[in-house]
């Protein structure tokens, strides 16, 4: 992990979509990514030289509640402490960001098997059901 840096607000809709395909596939359009990234609050990717293998982004309102989104490791990096790094740096954004004084609503979705990994940041579920629905723009 000697070589591995962050770097805020760096990667692009190309980065984005192969760290999305290395892991889930069915990435989306380029045009959404694009927009998703310009409407980002923040984002930070992990480098091993010059070749993103981790990123985050995180969404919100910039007052009473920021999202977590698309916390994605290449495979062959997980394990190494990079999801940590991201999350570190997602947390410290608000934490220097956020209306000093205040507490802020900080909120992400995760897999069941990924539930004890945010549990070590001091996530906790609650009895809120994620409700989603695919809607398709015409």
């Amino acid at each position: 992990m000697d070589n591995l840096t962050l770097k805020a607000d760096a990667f692009d809709a190309d980065d984005f979509i192969a760290l999305w395909n290395s892991v889930w596939g069915g990435a989306p359009s380029r045009e959404q990514v694009s927009l998703a990234l310009e409407h980002s609050i923040f984002r930070i990717g992990v480098y091993d030289g010059e070749q993103i293998v981790a990123m985050a982004r995180m969404i919100g309102d910039l007052g009473m509640c920021y999202y977590i989104k698309d916390v994605v490791v290449r495979p062959e990096y997980q394990g190494r402490g990079i999801g940590r790094m991201l999350m570190d740096a997602l947390l410290k954004y608000i934490r220097e960001n956020g209306v000093s004084g205040t507490d802020i609503a900080v909120e992400l979705c995760a897999m069941p098997d990924k539930m004890p990994f945010y549990e070590k940041f001091g996530f906790r579920a609650n009895e809120a059901r994620r409700l989603r629905l695919m809607y398709r723009a015409e």
